[in-house]
């Protein structure tokens, strides 16, 4: 399962790093956002526009492409 870890990302530069990583990669896919609150509602958002489906995973920081 590929990952993407957005730790030490620019806030600039997520969504970006989302658009190229989840829609050129088949899923499950794993994204990384750590506990950062922009970082989760960047993805979520993302999510949402995108109408893909992604769940919080094992800690708050970890969610599964579906």
């Amino acid at each position: 399962m590929k990952v993407l870890d957005l730790h030490g990302t620019r806030h600039e530069e997520v969504e970006r790093l989302l658009e190229n990583f989840v829609l050129l990669n088949k899923p499950p896919l794993t994204v990384i956002t750590g506990n950062s609150e922009y970082m989760i509602t960047t993805l979520v958002q993302f999510c949402i526009k995108y109408d893909i489906r992604c769940e919080q995973w094992a800690s708050n920081g970890e969610f599964k492409i579906l």
